[in-house]
């Protein structure tokens, strides 16, 4: 439950009196009141997006920038949750809840919205109530139909809105017309069955939130219709709560069945036809896009994901035509914005091919390998707006930043400038450019019509009362992307050398090296408390190259590999002491540090292992069998990945480091039994360790007071155990 109470907000000055972990817990991570979201009239007259009064108020706000042609820009709110919902507390079902963990979304109010084709009428859910706002006139109400409303979306057309209530799609009239369901759970689906909904992998590790896209003329909708008869149940608990019963969880770990997915094209009468490819072979239904410029387009991979088919399909029979196909002989990364149509009919998307990763339009590449493209932003007649970082033969390669580019047969322009990490937001001749740099905090909202500057939006997130002290540089033989930190105050002329505490991700699909501010915000805090601090990407993070990525295959003990080399060429350069050395992380950045201390006890003498995945085969599929494969055919890479073979631990007579496991009980991703199992074995071992239990945490750790905590006790055992 939250409360959206404006009482309870600080203001600035009394929360810059908080000490940085509450602050930083307050703020979730000096987010909150930063503008996102945003989305761009096609004709340019305005730009909607949603944000919080302050940097410590979870609520958004929508918004809506004018962008008048005979006038200044202005701003004005366009949905206020508070008067919407009358002061009362939002109440989520457990459906959005579990959406909200997937997409790590920590904030309320107005989390997401959607519109119609000419960013007219925009659609949002509140406590599982319809709303929709009228973006011109500035007013927003609520449709009275059956809930809790999921992931409402108007139609192009904006006549009708569709929606998830109890696992049925619906549909009801925007201006408050009749309401129906279009498809419902069969008979002993319920509960089991839902239309209109993403998976849990799809939205957890493909990208894809959605379940339902309309057809451009508005008259017929493709929807997902989800069966996890066949995924496994496990049952999460709260030991603090004997008398609640456990919650059931449907959960396809590695090498268990996957939920049955299917696609159907559904009219707003109820017809119904099934759209037909070979599920057996492609079963995952990772990408659909559907516009005016082309047939609806599916991405579908096989389960390993090293084959992939794109495929037109024909909405009235429901059959597929293969327009592309891809091979990898490691797996097919999967990437936002693609693949799409352009505006002539061609296909887009990004492929890696030749060593590197490039932007295809049609069958031809239209950008080389100096650029490593991430995502494709945009679109149009005369050029596609993209997001890329340097690639490997980059004359002058900047580290850690990614820029946005326009793209065409002429070439390819910077429309970023300044150093940092750049990404946009496009439609007609306006674009919206979010910029975060190291000489700011927090991301700066630029609008640009026709590449001048229209306006800024102004961002309300909370300073964190402290400036990073960060060289970006890299190290060892494989050039590995890092970052050093020093105490502030820290005077190098002294020849002392410091503590060093690592705090990796490490892994693929999160980079940290990131030439931003606000990223090194943590790490800066740490080491304020008496560590030089190293932060380090190695083989296996994103925004290097193809390779780089794929070097994991097989082996993810690789990415321990790199942390060494690094750490070991970064101590030539700057004052690290080498005899003591500890390591933290989360997710799989907890994996790594647990790593750390079990498998290279003479290089790392303390670790904190936040929510670590420890037995390989408790993780999902789709994440899991792309880097290792089906455990059943490949049983030894996960016994050599895993920190909790069935043999037990790795090397028990190493030397014992003093280990601190946390873990959230209540984490549906990486449930609790991965800690569970790491700290049987190291009893068995004879290996002194400690247990941190997080009651009613999931793996965001929301709770303002936990995260606080969190940072304080990590704190008090890394100088406990390194004699500080």
């Amino acid at each position: 439950m939250t409360t959206l109470n404006p009482e309870n907000h600080e203001t600035d000055a009394s929360a810059q009196r908080l000490s940085f972990p509450r602050l930083h817990a307050r703020t979730q991570r000096f987010s909150l009141g930063t503008p996102r979201a945003f989305t761009v009239a096609p004709d340019g007259s305005r730009v909607v997006f949603v944000r919080s009064a302050s940097g410590t108020d979870r609520a958004n706000q929508l918004w809506v920038l004018d962008l008048a042609a005979d006038g200044s820009p202005v701003e004005r709110v366009a949905a206020d949750p508070r008067a919407l919902l009358g002061g009362s507390a939002e109440q989520l079902s457990a459906a959005e809840r579990a959406r909200r963990e997937r997409s790590r979304e920590g904030g309320a109010g107005v989390v997401g919205y959607a519109t119609d084709a000419a960013v007219e009428l925009a659609a949002f859910a509140l406590s599982g109530r319809l709303f929709a706002a009228e973006l011109r006139a500035g007013t927003a109400r609520e449709l009275p139909v059956p809930g809790p409303v999921i992931d409402p979306r108007p139609s192009p057309d904006g006549r009708h809105i569709a929606y998830v209530a109890e696992g049925a799609l619906r549909v009801t009239g925007a201006d408050g017309g009749p309401d129906r369901a279009l498809a419902e759970p069969e008979g002993a689906g319920a509960g089991t069955v839902t239309y209109g909904l993403a998976e849990f992998i799809a939205a957890e590790e493909m990208q894809r939130s959605r379940g339902f896209w309309w057809s451009p003329e508005s008259d017929r909708l493709l929807v997902a219709r989800v069966d996890d008869t066949p995924v496994r149940r496990w049952w999460i608990a709260d030991p603090a709560h004997p008398e609640r019963q456990p919650e059931q969880v449907a959960y396809p770990a590695a090498g268990t069945p996957n939920a049955d997915v299917r696609l159907f094209v559904i009219g707003l009468d109820g017809a119904r036809t099934e759209v037909v490819w070979d599920r057996e072979r492609y079963p995952y239904l990772a990408r659909v896009h559907w516009s005016a410029s082309g047939a609806p387009l599916l991405l579908v991979q096989a389960r390993d994901q090293r084959s992939a088919l794109y495929l037109a399909v024909d909405p009235d029979a429901g059959t597929t035509r293969m327009v592309h196909a891809d091979e990898d002989e490691d797996w097919l990364e999967l990437f936002p914005g693609v693949p799409c149509w352009s505006p002539s009919g061609q296909l887009v998307r990004i492929a890696d091919e030749g060593g590197a990763r490039v932007l295809a339009v049609g069958e031809r590449p239209l950008t080389g390998p100096q650029l490593h493209v991430r995502a494709v932003l945009d679109v149009t007649d005369d050029s596609v707006l993209i997001s890329a970082s340097a690639g490997e033969a980059a004359t002058d390669p900047a580290l850690g930043e990614v820029h946005v580019y326009r793209v065409n047969e002429l070439g390819v322009e910077r429309v970023s400038q300044e150093p940092g990490v750049h990404s946009a937001v496009r439609a007609g001749d306006v674009t919206v450019l979010v910029s975060a740099t190291l000489d700011h905090y927090g991301s700066r909202v630029r609008v640009l019509r026709d590449g001048k500057q229209l306006a800024t939006v102004v961002s309300h997130a909370q300073q964190p009362g402290l400036t990073p002290r960060v060289t970006l540089t890299e190290g060892g033989a494989r050039r590995i992307p890092c970052a050093v930190l020093l105490p502030t105050g820290y005077d190098p002329s002294t020849g002392t050398r410091l503590p060093v505490l690592l705090d990796p991700y490490g892994g693929p699909h999160a980079q940290r090296v990131l030439s931003a501010r606000n990223v090194f915000l943590t790490s800066q805090w740490f080491a304020d408390q008496g560590f030089a601090v190293v932060v380090a990407d190695g083989r296996g993070t994103p925004g290097r190259s193809p390779a780089w990525e794929k070097a994991v295959k097989g082996d993810l003990t690789r990415t321990l590999d790199d942390q060494v080399e690094a750490l070991h060429a970064l101590a030539e350069r700057f004052p690290l002491d080498l005899d003591r050395v500890a390591i933290r992380g989360w997710s799989f950045g907890g994996y790594l540090s647990a790593m750390a201390v079990l498998r290279r006890p003479d290089v790392f003498h303390a670790a904190v292992a936040g929510a670590p995945v420890t037995d390989l085969r408790l993780y999902d599929t789709h994440y899991q069998e792309r880097y290792l494969g089906d455990p059943a055919t490949s049983p030894e890479a996960y016994r050599t990945s895993s920190l909790v073979a069935d043999e037990g631990l790795v090397d028990p007579a190493e030397p014992h480091r003093p280990l601190l496991v946390i873990h959230g009980l209540a984490d549906d991703n990486v449930v609790v039994a991965h800690a569970l199992r790491l700290s049987s074995a190291l009893l068995a071992a004879g290996r002194p360790h400690e247990v941190l239990p997080l009651s009613g945490v999931t793996h965001m750790t929301p709770q303002e007071q936990v995260a606080e905590n969190l940072l304080l006790l990590q704190v008090d055992f890394l100088k406990r155990s390194l004699g500080l």
